[in-house]
Protein backbone atom coordinates (compact mmCIF):
# COMPACT_ATOMS: atom_id res chain seq x y z
CA UNK A 1 0.00 0.00 0.00
CA UNK A 2 0.87 3.08 -1.01
CA UNK A 3 1.25 6.74 1.57
CA UNK A 4 0.88 8.90 -1.40
CA UNK A 5 -2.61 10.84 -1.94
CA UNK A 6 -5.30 9.68 -4.18
CA UNK A 7 -6.57 11.47 -6.80
CA UNK A 8 -9.82 10.05 -8.43
CA UNK A 9 -10.59 12.06 -11.97
CA UNK A 10 -13.20 12.01 -14.50
CA UNK A 11 -12.43 12.38 -18.15
CA UNK A 12 -14.90 13.06 -20.83
CA UNK A 13 -14.46 11.59 -24.20
CA UNK A 14 -16.71 13.86 -25.92
CA UNK A 15 -17.59 12.26 -29.37
CA UNK A 16 -19.02 14.02 -32.18
CA UNK A 17 -18.68 12.65 -35.56
CA UNK A 18 -16.44 9.85 -35.18
CA UNK A 19 -14.10 12.43 -33.64
CA UNK A 20 -12.88 12.96 -29.65
CA UNK A 21 -12.50 16.26 -28.25
CA UNK A 22 -8.89 17.00 -26.70
CA UNK A 23 -7.40 19.42 -24.90
CA UNK A 24 -4.11 20.96 -24.04
CA UNK A 25 -2.52 21.72 -20.18
CA UNK A 26 -1.66 25.03 -19.74
CA UNK A 27 1.51 26.08 -18.75
CA UNK A 28 3.43 26.12 -15.34
CA UNK A 29 0.24 22.96 -14.45
CA UNK A 30 1.49 19.35 -14.03
CA UNK A 31 2.44 17.55 -17.03
CA UNK A 32 2.13 21.14 -18.91
CA UNK A 33 2.13 20.58 -22.74
CA UNK A 34 0.16 17.49 -22.58
CA UNK A 35 -2.52 16.68 -24.57
CA UNK A 36 -5.71 14.89 -22.10
CA UNK A 37 -9.24 14.66 -22.39
CA UNK A 38 -11.39 17.55 -20.67
CA UNK A 39 -11.33 16.31 -17.43
CA UNK A 40 -10.83 17.06 -13.33
CA UNK A 41 -11.53 15.90 -9.95
CA UNK A 42 -14.42 13.97 -8.50
CA UNK A 43 -16.03 15.90 -6.11
CA UNK A 44 -17.86 14.90 -2.93
CA UNK A 45 -20.58 13.25 -4.18
CA UNK A 46 -20.39 13.49 -7.09
CA UNK A 47 -20.37 10.80 -9.34
CA UNK A 48 -17.85 10.20 -12.51
CA UNK A 49 -20.69 10.74 -14.78
CA UNK A 50 -21.64 14.54 -13.50
CA UNK A 51 -18.10 14.99 -12.80
CA UNK A 52 -17.15 14.23 -16.27
CA UNK A 53 -20.10 16.28 -17.67
CA UNK A 54 -19.62 19.53 -15.29
CA UNK A 55 -15.66 19.60 -16.07
CA UNK A 56 -16.20 19.31 -19.71
CA UNK A 57 -18.65 22.79 -19.79
CA UNK A 58 -15.99 24.53 -16.76
CA UNK A 59 -12.93 23.40 -19.13
CA UNK A 60 -13.87 24.35 -22.87
CA UNK A 61 -17.63 25.32 -22.95
CA UNK A 62 -19.11 22.22 -24.47
CA UNK A 63 -22.00 20.79 -22.85
CA UNK A 64 -22.53 16.84 -22.95
CA UNK A 65 -24.41 14.05 -22.49
CA UNK A 66 -22.66 11.36 -20.17
CA UNK A 67 -23.70 8.05 -21.99
CA UNK A 68 -20.98 5.11 -20.39
CA UNK A 69 -18.41 4.93 -17.69
CA UNK A 70 -15.27 2.74 -19.06
CA UNK A 71 -13.16 1.03 -16.71
CA UNK A 72 -11.17 2.64 -13.80
CA UNK A 73 -7.86 2.87 -14.45
CA UNK A 74 -5.04 3.47 -12.10
CA UNK A 75 -1.77 5.19 -12.21
CA UNK A 76 0.65 5.78 -10.01
CA UNK A 77 3.26 9.01 -10.56
CA UNK A 78 6.23 9.74 -8.06
CA UNK A 79 3.82 12.24 -5.91
CA UNK A 80 0.77 11.15 -6.37
CA UNK A 81 -1.93 7.88 -7.57
CA UNK A 82 -4.76 9.13 -10.27
CA UNK A 83 -7.16 6.93 -10.69
CA UNK A 84 -8.82 8.11 -13.86
CA UNK A 85 -12.53 7.46 -14.55
CA UNK A 86 -13.36 7.28 -18.09
CA UNK A 87 -16.94 8.48 -19.15
CA UNK A 88 -17.88 8.01 -22.99
CA UNK A 89 -20.01 11.31 -23.49
CA UNK A 90 -22.08 12.46 -26.52
CA UNK A 91 -21.67 16.34 -27.92
CA UNK A 92 -24.45 18.09 -27.24
CA UNK A 93 -24.30 21.75 -27.75
CA UNK A 94 -21.65 24.58 -27.98
CA UNK A 95 -18.42 25.46 -29.26
CA UNK A 96 -15.51 24.09 -28.00
CA UNK A 97 -13.45 26.65 -26.57
CA UNK A 98 -9.79 27.12 -24.75
CA UNK A 99 -11.72 28.35 -21.35
CA UNK A 100 -9.44 26.62 -18.59
CA UNK A 101 -6.97 24.77 -21.09
CA UNK A 102 -4.38 26.20 -23.37
CA UNK A 103 -5.57 24.73 -26.86
CA UNK A 104 -8.56 22.40 -28.21
CA UNK A 105 -9.07 20.16 -31.00
CA UNK A 106 -11.27 17.32 -32.11
CA UNK A 107 -9.13 14.68 -33.47
CA UNK A 108 -9.79 11.23 -35.11
CA UNK A 109 -9.37 8.23 -32.39
CA UNK A 110 -6.40 7.21 -35.26
CA UNK A 111 -4.56 10.64 -34.51
CA UNK A 112 -4.09 9.87 -30.70
CA UNK A 113 -1.44 7.97 -30.67
CA UNK A 114 0.69 10.52 -32.55
CA UNK A 115 0.30 13.13 -29.80
CA UNK A 116 1.86 13.37 -26.59
CA UNK A 117 -0.52 12.37 -23.49
CA UNK A 118 -0.08 11.72 -19.97
CA UNK A 119 1.37 8.14 -18.60
CA UNK A 120 -2.13 7.50 -16.96
CA UNK A 121 -3.63 7.69 -20.62
CA UNK A 122 -1.76 5.05 -22.16
CA UNK A 123 -4.04 2.15 -21.90
CA UNK A 124 -6.96 3.85 -23.10
CA UNK A 125 -5.26 6.16 -25.98
CA UNK A 126 -4.07 2.61 -26.88
CA UNK A 127 -7.77 1.22 -26.39
CA UNK A 128 -9.36 4.00 -28.56
CA UNK A 129 -6.38 4.09 -31.12
CA UNK A 130 -7.51 0.12 -31.74
CA UNK A 131 -10.75 0.83 -32.08
CA UNK A 132 -10.60 3.69 -34.38
CA UNK A 133 -12.18 1.93 -37.38
CA UNK A 134 -15.92 3.24 -37.76
CA UNK A 135 -16.05 3.31 -34.05
CA UNK A 136 -17.64 6.15 -32.00
CA UNK A 137 -17.16 4.84 -28.52
CA UNK A 138 -20.69 5.27 -27.35
CA UNK A 139 -22.46 1.82 -27.04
Amino acid sequence: MTDKKRVDVAIALVWRDLRLLISRRRQGEHLAGFWEFPGGKIEGGETPAAAAEREVLEEVGVVVHAEHERALITHEYADRVVCLHPVDCRFQSGEAKAIEVAEVRWVRPSELSSLKFPPANATLIAELSSHAQGSSGLR
